[in-house]
């Protein structure tokens, strides 16, 4: 009896240690005092469980901070960071409220990483985390719990949650701004901002660096002049308060069950709202800005105006001309434009009332909250300098004075919503026709020369049939081409008059006929449709490319005819079609076991390699895409539809176009959002159609709990060492494991944000031969599923394709 007492006596010391610590975590769950610590390793929650404050290592990332997530979301989503710019390098970190009413983290070296100031509290002090995500400081004594000695809501991160604000304090000249995170593994601030520009007019603008990279504009009583679209809506209600304590922005939940943050995201370069989805687990995109190319602070220069459904996008504004012809006309916005007259300040002026517009920069204007907008005008008349004026609020009947001196700067067009402003003009040019009397005159002159010209077609239409019988010559165009030329009755009797039966299928180009000419030959027919985006510039440009181009891995084109309205291209047939019809069907997807699948994947890569380094030409595709490759009848892949490819000269890298055209889903970030393409950008779409080969499953559309893409899902498995969870499962029984894993690897080599991170072809096809060592990849760049139906003509039978549109969006984590 007495060994037996001495022994729990024994476990019961050696135990000690075990129970102190977990009682000590028990007492840690919802604050701590200024006796206690918070260690790595040990959490504290918010009292209503929606929050916890922790030691976390972001992405890849060994280092370790202080930090704030949601407690019972399943994705680690951090909303706030301490120690953003030092790290932590093991699990030392230790938080504690010191003597002088600071909190202060240090390592295994009692060395400070990141503290707070020293505030006037006394010695029981009680840091909590409250349920709205606020980390506060507070004396335990004061009755008044809403007083705090600090808060993290005031010192925001990349992250902004209902009830944080978003401006200054200025009373103690506090700026509270949210700053991106650097990247996925570091959370130390990137080159983006957002915050509140102070002034006469405050205005929400976003920085990248010192740069202004777009401009919410001034609130106007109802919504900031930028943002039509922020109505009153059942999610979140919001407010702008600006005073001589506090100038800030904050939003508020209307249902508390929602879960809604606002996230300023340096992959994409945007600020994104996101609202948990319950269901299914994930975070949805649900508006997010810049969102279209107008978007770009001063896109068209002083005193031009952005319309994002007119080409090109900027104009002068009414009354001016651009500064610089030339560069205008080479689409070089930049130096803006200049007024057609200058204003004599000896001479009358009035107004031009432009209406739908976002307000221009409130840098230099003024500001008077009583006036109404009578007095506006004539205040702004009476000061040569000024140049436009309007209401400052539009609710009710619109109040309050607001003056521009000097250029306008960033105004756009919004197609819905957007404000009125009034704009100074020499008195010859404000005594136009009222503007209803303009639209009728211009209609009734419309609908003559409408009459006129159906006449005149008529006429003519008329002739060309009667000079055309019995004429079957056709004309291909020309210029520099060696190529066979078919007339439309021979293509006609070859289809079977463009037989539905023989129909293989159709894209935004038009459909496409298999035909068999008189010698047996088989061929495929594509028929340019009346109703395509793509016009004759298309058609030529696939006809001039490919043409010249001779590689096994590239389709051939036999020949074309133009007849009347008729453009018609004929290729090659291939027997197997197209290489979408294989990898995502789960019937025919057996038939690519994985030699097939590697040997396609080797083959494209040629044909790329070819394309841009070894052809006459350097030459860009701009839209691969499964359904863009053909298989013969021994799955041997080319590459086809060169309508939207591009050439380049033997010392030119990329280019730059306000057309961005091709495939939402295979585009690369740098193209979709600013127009820039190059062989990286090719690249970029080689890795998906890779990510797309190995699982047999499509890039867009992907739907995974934890993962907005492919591209985001292969990412998620990579970095948790299981990326050969990608691998189709029909490939289970011919898998070469060693192989399958470096094809994953190149391919996420390949869609890495930055182009210059992206490997060249002529290096992915050494890769693939086993013929280099591969680097580590970098943090993908992947597009969201965000746009419900893009418009615009397809380049393929992809019926997600989409050839003309100015911006998407992504999200980095």
């Amino acid at each position: 009896m007495h060994e037996i007492s001495m022994n729990n006596i024994w476990y019961v010391f050696c135990l000690m240690p075990l129970l102190c610590s977990l009682l000590k975590i028990s007492a840690l769950t919802y604050s701590i005092t200024t006796s206690q610590s918070l260690n790595d390793g040990e959490t504290i929650a918010s009292e209503g469980g929606s929050f916890e404050l922790g030691f976390f290592s972001p992405g890849s990332s060994s280092n370790r901070y202080l930090g704030i997530w949601y407690k019972n979301i399943p994705i680690r989503t951090v909303v706030w960071v301490a120690n953003r710019q030092n790290p932590l390098k093991d699990l030392s970190g230790t938080l504690m409220i010191n003597s002088t009413s600071s909190l202060v983290l240090s390592d295994r070296n009692n060395s400070v990483v990141w503290s707070t100031k020293p505030s006037n509290g006394g010695q029981d002090l009680i840091l909590q985390l409250l349920d709205s995500g606020n980390l506060v400081l507070r004396d335990n004594r004061d009755g008044n719990t809403d007083v705090y000695l600090w808060q993290s809501f005031d010192y925001p991160s990349d992250t902004l949650l209902p009830g944080m604000k978003l401006g200054w304090d200025l009373r103690t000249g506090l700026s509270k701004g949210l700053s991106s995170w650097k990247n996925f593994d570091d959370p130390s601030p990137g080159t983006l901002s957002n915050g509140i520009e102070l002034g006469d007019y405050p205005q929400v603008v976003m920085w990248k660096g010192s740069r202004k990279f777009f401009r919410g504009g001034p609130w106007n009583g109802l919504r900031f002049s930028g943002a039509p679209e922020l109505r009153i809506n059942p999610v979140f209600g919001f407010e702008f308060v600006s005073n001589q304590e506090e100038v800030y922005y904050m939003y508020q939940l209307k249902n508390k069950s929602v879960i809604t943050r606002l996230l300023l995201n340096e992959t994409t370069s945007s600020r994104q709202r996101y609202v948990w989805l319950e269901a299914e687990q994930s975070w949805k995109l649900y508006a997010s800005v810049p969102r279209d190319y107008c978007d770009n602070y001063a896109l068209c220069g002083a005193n031009g105006i952005c319309s994002i459904s007119d080409s090109p996008v900027c104009k002068c504004l009414e009354g001016f001309k651009p500064k610089s012809a030339q560069s205008w006309n080479a689409i070089d916005w930049s130096q803006g434009c200049i007024r057609n007259e200058p204003l004599d300040c000896q001479r009358k002026h009035g107004f031009i009332k432009f209406s739908g517009l976002k307000l221009p920069d409130t840098t230099h204007s003024w500001i008077n909250k009583s006036m109404n907008l009578k007095e506006c005008r004539e205040t702004c008349l009476k000061n040569c300098s000024c140049n436009a004026y309007t209401n400052s609020d539009i609710s009710g009947r619109g109040s309050g004075c607001a003056l521009w001196f000097g250029d306008l700067v960033d105004i756009r067009t919004f197609s819905d919503g957007g404000q009125d402003l009034y704009i100074r003009m020499p008195a010859s040019n404000k005594d136009r026709p009222p503007a209803r009397v303009v639209v009728i005159i211009v209609a009734a002159i419309a609908a003559i020369c409408v009459v006129l010209l159906v006449s005149y077609c008529v006429c003519r239409r008329k002739t060309k049939l009667e000079g055309e019988i019995g004429d079957s010559i056709t004309e291909c165009p020309k210029e520099d081409m060696d190529l066979p030329i078919f007339n439309l009755a021979t293509i006609s009797h070859a289809t079977d008059n463009f037989s539905v039966k023989k129909k293989l299928g159709e894209g935004g180009f038009g459909p496409v006929y298999k035909g068999t000419l008189e010698d047996g030959q088989n061929i495929a027919v594509k028929k340019l449709s009346k109703s395509s985006g793509q016009g004759i510039n298309e058609f030529k440009n696939e006809v001039k490319l490919i043409e010249k181009l001779q590689h096994r891995n590239l389709v051939k084109l036999l020949g074309c005819c133009i007849e009347g309205e008729e453009k018609i291209l004929i290729y090659e047939y291939l027997l197997n079609g197209s290489l979408d019809s294989f990898v995502f069907d789960r019937t025919r997807g057996k038939l690519l076991d994985w030699p097939k699948r590697f040997n396609i994947i080797c083959g494209v890569a040629r044909g790329l390699l070819y394309l841009h380094q070894d052809s006459r030409l350097r030459i860009i595709h701009r839209d691969l895409k499964a359904s863009n490759v053909l298989l013969d009848k021994e799955l041997n892949p080319k590459i086809s539809d060169f309508g939207m490819a591009r050439t380049f000269g033997g010392d030119e890298s990329g280019e730059t176009t306000k057309r961005v055209v091709g495939t939402y889903g295979y585009m690369a970030p740098e193209y979709a959002f600013y127009g820039l393409f190059s062989v990286k950008s090719d690249v970029f779409s080689f890795g998906i159609l890779l990510l797309e080969i190995l699982s047999g499953k499509k890039n867009r559309g992907f739907d995974h709990p934890l993962s907005q893409n492919l591209i985001g899902y292969g990412w998620r498995l990579w970095t948790e060492g299981r990326p050969l969870e990608l691998i189709d499962s029909l490939l289970e029984d011919t898998a070469i494991q060693p192989e399958m894993l470096r094809c994953i690897h190149i391919a996420l080599l390949c869609v890495q944000q930055s182009p210059e991170d992206r490997p060249t072809m002529s290096s992915v096809v050494l890769m693939l031969n086993g013929e280099s060592t591969l680097p580590q990849p970098k943090h993908p760049g992947f597009l969201i599923d965000l746009i419900p139906g893009e418009t615009g003509p397809s380049s393929s039978k992809d019926p997600c394709s989409a050839n003309y549109f100015s911006i998407t969006s992504l999200e980095a984590r």
